[in-house]
């Protein structure tokens, strides 16, 4: 099955028109992961005013073109992680296509990333799609969650705070060697992981799209204030690719913790 082509301009670097969007990911490469933990990026759509929800979810952000440039990330990254709130919203989808997974096999690792959904004490629908499939999954909860058993084929890890922290998931998963990993959302988890100063490339398509709504932005506000409030995170731009009116922006963080 082949995939329909996707034009897209280069911005930057070296720019180049109308390139295919799979020629132009082809020579995607990951930093090596910082010391001591895994690599993070953090991918997600807004409209042009910022909102990174449209009725609840971020389902009619973007488009078909968007959707084949997140298979591309999440097939360079060996886990996919969302938080529970996406899954009981939207559900949860980590797969990325028969040919990116083709790839991923023939250079020795497993077709698909594995999958990790992070929670708190809230309840987490088990009978969600994302417990289906063969690939990895990993259910992270909080000390005091519901949940006891698991679909099979699920590894449950429960932290021993009401919130599993950003560094004790990293450790985790880390531990079972994964070293890159690949947030999908939603805002408030990306907070946390922002307010742990872990957070290394981001990778943010901007809808062609105004809304005017309260839906939340890419990164929620962080609890008790940001350490960023007065020194802003600095970041790196990497890449800009346009399809259509779309943008698809990539910046790079260092000096992280």
């Amino acid at each position: 099955m082949t995939n329909a082509s996707h034009r897209v301009d280069r911005l930057w670097p070296e720019p180049a028109a109308d390139l295919d969007l799979d020629d132009a990911m082809a020579d995607f490469r990951l930093p090596d992961p910082p010391a001591g933990r895994p690599l993070l990026a953090v991918n997600m759509i807004t409209s042009i005013d910022g909102r990174a929800q449209l009725d609840g979810t971020a389902e009619g952000l973007g488009s078909r073109a968007d959707r084949r440039l997140m298979r591309h990330y999440r097939a360079a990254f060996d886990v996919v992680g969302t938080g529970a709130g996406t899954l009981r919203a939207a559900g949860a989808w980590l797969r990325v296509g028969p040919d990116l997974a083709e790839r991923r096999r023939s250079a020795g690792r497993a077709p698909n990333p594995a999958g990790v959904v992070i929670a708190g004490s809230d309840p987490v629908p088990l009978d969600a799609s994302w417990f289906d499939g063969d690939e990895a999954r990993i259910l992270v909860i909080g000390r005091d969650s519901p949940v006891a058993e698991l679909p099979a084929g699920t590894e449950l890890l429960r932290a021993p705070t009401v919130r599993p922290s950003p560094d004790w998931i990293l450790e985790r998963l880390l531990e079972r060697g994964h070293r890159t990993v690949l947030l999908e959302g939603g805002p408030r988890l990306n907070a946390a992981f922002l307010a742990a100063d872990v957070i290394d490339e981001l990778y943010w398509t901007i809808g062609a799209h105004l809304l005017g709504t309260d839906a939340l932005p890419m990164i929620a506000a962080i609890g008790d204030g940001s350490p960023f409030a007065s020194s802003p995170r600095a970041g790196r731009l990497v890449s800009v690719l346009r399809h259509e009116h779309e943008l698809f922006l990539r910046y790079r963080f260092s000096g992280g913790g």
